[in-house]
């Protein structure tokens, strides 16, 4: 698998409607979607718990270039409730699934499977610099193979190109036009709950293997105190022990996931397709199998807590309050690890599919 893409803030949209396309990563506005939203998913964006209509939080282009699968057209949507009834329930949090089938773009062929890296080729201008923002081969285990000096120049001339295409890049906002035949036309409707809009780039997570050893180090050290403390010599009831424990191991788990915050402030989200979550808590949830196919579902995407930090001073007063449910530590989104499309496409080969979304608070 390949390392961690952080999503950072960009432009702020010129108005919370602003229309891009679906190669467009963004927080907030409305939805673009690459196609008409089917009448049998319209549910998909309606709460759970009070069924209003979600607000979309996050739009993150996600394409899947590996040994196995080509998949370019592919989104991932999540969206989440405002009504304040539904207090801080997780089933107020949604992600949706679209990408095209696979059977119409996806599985390469035996002779296309020792392509390099797909960083290193970029042909079609429109799209390759979000495809290569966030794609990698999810099925190597062995990353010391991979040349970083070859992706950066990848990426560089990739970011070029969609500078000339109106893409989004590096903190500059696409003006993009809808006249690609796969984005839907949007129609706006004004009640829908639409939250401030901003523009993201991408950026690779350098984690310096000297800050980790600090950490543990620090970790480590405050373990030997207590433990050298005499007030701990004391007799205690077992299960003051066992909390103890609990709680010890709990701060293991906010320390790493506060340095992994502290190291890039502004992170929005993570990226790592197939990788591993960054946990704010000991409970890691259980995110469930697929709907359609039944395979379990692996970890692809978290949105962080920054992200409500900048929605928090776009909104004004008057508005934040909408806001104040909205108190999660992370939102960790889990996808189908097939991919699956066969059994619920439509018939121009575009798949719909809810995935899991698994919240963890302070």
């Amino acid at each position: 698998m390949g390392g961690v893409f952080l999503g950072m803030p960009g432009p702020w949209a010129g108005h919370m409607h602003e229309a891009a396309d679906h190669y467009t990563t963004k927080i907030g506005g409305l939805p673009d979607w690459p196609i008409p939203l089917p009448s049998t998913s319209v549910d998909l964006i309606k709460c759970s718990a009070c069924k209003s209509d979600l607000s979309l939080l996050a739009q993150v282009y996600a394409p899947i270039t590996n040994t196995t699968l080509n998949i370019e057209e592919r989104v991932i949507y999540v969206f989440g409730c405002l009504m304040p009834e539904c207090g801080s329930t997780t089933v107020r949090w949604r992600a949706i699934r679209i990408q095209k089938s696979i059977n119409s773009e996806g599985l390469k062929s035996q002779s296309d499977k020792d392509v390099s890296s797909p960083a290193s080729s970029v042909t079609d201008s429109k799209k390759e610099w979000n495809k290569d923002m966030w794609s990698f081969d999810s099925l190597e285990e062995d990353d010391d193979d991979i040349d970083l000096a070859e992706l950066g120049r990848a990426l560089s001339k990739a970011a070029s190109l969609a500078s000339q295409s109106k893409k989004q890049n590096h903190g500059h906002k696409l003006t993009a036009k809808t006249s690609s035949p796969v984005c839907a036309a949007r129609v706006i409707d004004k009640k829908l709950p639409v939250i401030p809009c901003f523009y993201i780039y991408a950026e690779e997570e350098k984690v310096s293997k000297k800050d980790a050893f600090v950490c543990i180090k620090n970790i480590s050290s405050s373990i030997k105190d207590h433990e050298n403390d005499p007030a701990t010599q004391e007799e205690t009831w077992e299960v003051e022990d066992y909390e103890y424990d609990r709680t010890l191991n709990a701060d293991r788990v906010y320390l790493k996931f506060k340095k992994r915050v502290d190291a890039y402030p502004e992170q929005c989200f993570r990226y790592s397709y197939g990788g591993t979550p960054l946990l704010a808590s000991g409970d890691a949830g259980d995110p469930g199998t697929c709907r359609l196919c039944g395979a379990a579902r692996q970890y692809e995407m978290q949105l962080m807590p920054p992200l409500l930090y900048f929605l928090q001073e776009a909104v004004s007063e008057k508005e934040r309050h909408a806001l104040d449910n909205w108190n999660w530590m992370t939102l960790i989104v889990y996808t189908c690890s097939l991919n699956c499309s066969k059994d619920n496409s439509s018939d121009d080969g575009w798949i719909v599919a809810e995935e899991a979304v698994v919240v963890q608070y302070e």
